[in-house]
């Protein structure tokens, strides 16, 4: 597969360039089916951003006019392109064939391999750290295609391409502390010891909300426990995919490595499902939906393989009677509206207690009034668009849901009256805790809040929903707080206290329970998914 920067009719201006759709103004196109009139009427019409003075720094991450979309030691790719404003595929009888991909043969995947497990832990962690750097020196113009591709507004861009560079840091010290105990033997004479060996091969499958960061903490780890990577980003971005896997591969050859060691495909789901049901792939790495993560998972299962599921998230901030409301509100407004939304750890359910309830909500819906909504490039803007028309209908379809269950609209409910995917941030009150728009995630920046009384309710409340990724309580009673963090409080992987549900720090495992699928990536000793033990 190749892919190519987009055709965008007309620029105007830079503000009118990034509020249209920012995935249109990355079409992908190469040898599309189009008829030599409606070619030649789109390049009359469009001129490639690439070629643009503004977009200079384009050429500084090595994307050109055309860009091949298939990386496994060099790149390429002769599938079929199937254009529409943001999406492209390519077959995988294509990705097997085509350029010496490790995919080709097993025969070359496991020279790939071999190569790469007989390098000492510590110098593959020195690799690791050349590639952090190597992001560091391109964290400007990568964050900015991040901004241009997915949507967020740059500041986000930039700091997805640091949480890469620091989970690169985090893995440099890690190659020279993983291993194993060893344990006394009940026999006279023996050793008992427990081995740690790399899986082989690594397959990761991202998604659009986190195009960079993502693959990184499960590329850095992944490495530094010896296995080599197979990649495939989201369909919408994939300049970002491509731009990454340059950086990477810079580095493996000026190592004098196989570039095959950081793979890397463009495409759409026949590709997820091959890697899944491929049996060469030791760990298959999926963030995305739960829905789409069921699938992964059982084609996973079939063949016993070994999966690291981050799916879903339907998040609380639960906010008691004794709670600093100072801290409470730019806390809710951060957590629901970042990212517009878009993130796995958004906050989508505010708990209020009865005391509060009234306050906070005045307090959240004059907050929301001032988000500084507009071009992500824009350092004043807060709030930048939906990644794609389909997100546009279903934050509509979630509010007809929700006042139809009895929900009562505080501020936002509608599309903005500008180019590009641009919603309204919402509020809802009035809600019963388990109506059923309230148990189901929607990746799109509607908050729903809830009245509680007891202690006991809020908890039982946070823990009812399907997912359980993350979950916060703000509160000055510490007795309740080690309630929280204790089996009978929050059942979520990321437990917080006075702090949003947003986010996550690189030396803390991450991940969640139940429908978020139980996997852990990044930090604590979330290394032994990466590989496998022998007890010796």
């Amino acid at each position: 597969m190749r892919v190519s920067l987009g055709r965008v009719r007309q620029l105007f201006t830079m503000q009118r360039v990034l509020t249209q759709n920012v995935a249109r103004l990355l079409a992908l196109s190469l040898r599309t089916k189009l008829s030599p009139s409606v070619r030649a009427a789109a390049v009359n019409m469009s001129t490639l951003l690439v070629n643009r003075p503004q977009y200079s720094w384009l050429r500084e991450l090595g994307l050109g006019e055309d860009n091949d979309g298939v990386y496994n030691g060099c790149w390429g790719g002769q599938g079929q392109v199937v254009t529409s404003d943001f999406i492209c595929t390519i077959s995988w009888k294509d990705v097997l064939g085509t350029c010496g991909s490790m995919w080709g043969t097993l025969r070359k995947e496991k020279v790939v391999w071999s190569v790469w497990a007989d390098v000492p832990a510590p110098k593959r962690g020195e690799i690791v750290r050349q590639i952090g750097d190597a992001l560091r020196g391109k964290i400007k113009a990568l964050g900015s295609l991040v901004s241009l591709e997915m949507g967020k507004i740059y500041v986000e861009g930039v700091g997805e391409v640091q949480e890469y560079v620091d989970v690169c840091d985090y893995a440099v010290g890690l190659s020279r502390m993983i291993g194993g105990p060893i344990l006394p033997s009940e026999r006279p004479g023996h050793a008992l010891i427990e081995q740690w060996n790399p899986v082989g091969l690594v397959g990761i499958i991202t998604a659009f909300n986190f195009p960079v960061a993502v693959y990184g903490w499960n590329n850095a780890i992944a490495l530094i426990c010896g296995n080599v990577c197979l990649w495939k980003g989201a369909p919408t971005t994939p300049l970002t995919s491509v731009a990454v896997t340059r950086i990477v591969a810079e580095v493996l050859e000026r190592n004098h490595l196989p570039g095959a060691i950081c793979s890397m495909t463009c495409g759409g789901a026949d590709i997820g499902t091959a890697m899944a049901k491929d049996e060469r792939v030791g760990l298959l790495s999926f963030t995305g939906s739960t829905q789409v993560g069921k699938q992964v998972a059982m084609m996973v299962q079939e063949r016993f393989g070994r999966q690291l599921l981050e799916l879903g998230g339907n998040n609380a901030i639960i906010v008691f009677e004794d709670a600093d409301l100072n801290l409470v509100v730019p806390s809710a407004v951060f957590a629901s509206v970042g990212t517009a939304g878009q993130r796995c750890t958004t906050t989508r359910r505010l708990m209020l207690h009865e005391s509060v309830h009234d306050d906070v909500v005045e307090r959240i819906a004059k907050a929301y009034k001032q988000i500084r909504i507009g071009d992500p490039w824009d350092p004043n803007t807060l709030y930048g668009p939906l990644h794609t028309k389909q997100a546009v209908q279903q934050y509509l379809a979630a509010i007809d849901q929700a006042k139809q269950q009895g929900g009562t609209l505080v501020c936002g409910g509608k599309v903005m009256d500008r180019p590009g995917n641009y919603v309204e941030p919402t509020i809802i009150t009035g809600l019963p805790h388990d109506a059923p728009i309230v148990h189901t995630e929607t990746f799109v920046p509607i908050l729903y809040v809830l009245k509680f009384k007891t202690e006991d309710e809020a908890f039982a409340w946070n823990n009812e929903v399907k997912q359980g990724l993350s979950s916060s309580i703000f509160t000055k009673d510490m007795g309740r707080v080690f309630r929280w963090l204790g089996p009978k409080g929050s059942d979520c992987g990321i437990v917080n206290v006075n702090i949003p549900t947003s986010g996550a720090e690189i030396g803390g495992a991450f991940g969640g329970e139940k429908h978020t699928g139980g996997g852990r990536e990044s930090g604590s000793d979330s290394w032994k998914q990466y590989m496998r033990r022998s007890t010796w």
